[in-house]
């Protein structure tokens, strides 16, 4: 029965890191605002919504891509742009969920969507 314990143990402790994401925005450059439901969106601004397929190695162990914010937005923001009522979406779809299975879980896809909306400058350092 202790090894069967000890398994468990691992497989907890294996699944609570696995198939974790950081998405740091701070070296894009461009001011950026997350969604509070508070804030109406801004009437000027143009709206996005971006979705990316990363996918997980190894049970989530490790990433074999990984969606990256700069080459997302690199043709769409201008000098003195800004992003608000930014949204990350992470979720499994079908098929992804039918890869996972299909491969035992060595590989684990997901799909990412980035929301929100591009403010042009406002013409203050003009």
């Amino acid at each position: 029965m202790r090894p069967l314990t000890t398994l468990a143990a691992i497989a907890l402790l294996l699944g609570t890191g696995a198939c974790a994401a950081t998405y740091d925005a701070t070296h894009l450059g461009v001011p950026i605002a997350l969604a509070d439901a508070r804030t109406p969106a801004p009437s000027g601004g143009t709206p996005f919504a971006i979705t990316k397929h990363p996918v997980y190695v190894m049970w989530g162990l490790m990433s074999a891509s990984e969606p990256d914010l700069d080459d997302l937005l690199s043709g769409q923001l201008g000098p003195g742009a800004g992003l608000t009522q930014v949204k990350i979406h992470t979720r499994m779809k079908w098929y992804d969920f039918l890869i996972t299975v299909c491969s035992a879980g060595f590989l684990s896809p997901r799909s990412v969507t980035f929301e929100g909306v591009i403010v042009p400058s406002s013409g203050a350092g003009h």
